[in-house]
């Protein structure tokens, strides 16, 4: 949420309950009196949920960092309008985080962001470059775009891939006849 211009993120695990190890444990594991062989088990047990712990704290201070960065890189879709993308892919945010590619996706697959204008799934602001006259726009902006030109149309006499083509071009949009047909693909 947007609060006095600046972008609170937070995390929402609320299904998920604080992860903690039981007192009784802690008191076993450090009781002199206790087997030795029980001691060693607990002492086991409690580092890997210690670890497990500490592993999800990192999780989402991962997630945190990946949102902020993802806001600050797409300024004109959080600050101004929410429908211009720039361009930008996993290995943008991996540079700048200092973090694996693989990190990035892995943290961003199948996590959604509630902002207040409507859900998305973190992988929605990633999107390969497309030249135009303005410079290099998002392939989604232009996806949104070839959806406009197709929902405007006279049904009647449809626009094929090569007058959907004439016209981004006419537009300023560099871009091929077959990636026209690969969006319209896409968007069925």
């Amino acid at each position: 949420e947007q609060i006095d211009n600046k972008w609170n993120i937070v995390i929402n695990d609320s299904s998920c309950p604080d992860l903690l190890i039981s007192d009784n444990y802690l008191k076993m594991s450090n009781d002199k009196d206790q087997n030795k062989d029980v001691k060693i088990f607990l002492k086991s047990k409690i580092q890997s949920a210690e670890w497990l712990i500490e592993a999800v704290k990192l999780r989402n201070q991962t997630i945190q960092k990946i949102m902020a960065c993802i806001i600050e890189k797409q300024p004109d879709y959080f600050n101004l309008n929410q429908k211009e993308l720039r361009p930008m892919i996993l290995k943008d945010i991996a540079t700048e985080l200092d973090m694996d590619i693989s990190t990035i996706s892995r943290a961003t697959k199948e996590k959604y962001v509630q902002m207040p204008w409507g859900m998305k799934e973190l992988k929605f602001f990633f999107s390969e470059k497309i030249a135009s006259k303005k410079g290099d726009i998002s392939s989604k902006n232009v996806k949104q775009r070839l959806k406009e030109i197709i929902d405007s149309e006279d049904k009647s006499k449809p626009f094929g891939d090569k007058d959907l083509t004439d016209i981004l071009i006419a537009e300023g949009i560099v871009i091929a006849r077959r990636t026209v047909s690969k969006y319209r693909e896409a968007l069925n």
